[in-house]
């Protein structure tokens, strides 16, 4: 399991292919990500589990692609 100590406010998320699925607004616990509502086409804030991190450098890198992401993930 990937380190999630050092996700950080304003990271970058992208999916396994590389694709942008959104900014962290802050962590949500120890086992959720909050997103930013800017990033978001309908406004909202999403969730998405720290199960789907794969690794955390100057980004979050997640195991799956964006898309699924998107698809899967929690609206607030």
């Amino acid at each position: 399991m990937a380190d999630t100590s050092m996700i950080k406010e304003h990271m970058e998320v992208l999916g396994s292919d590389r694709q942008h699925v959104g900014t962290v607004d802050h962590m949500d616990g120890a086992s959720r990500i909050k997103l930013t509502k800017s990033d978001a086409s309908d406004g909202k804030h999403h969730f998405i589990p720290t199960t789907w991190v794969d690794h955390v450098d100057s980004h979050v890198h997640l195991n799956k692609p964006g898309v699924d992401a998107k698809k899967h993930w929690q609206a607030a």
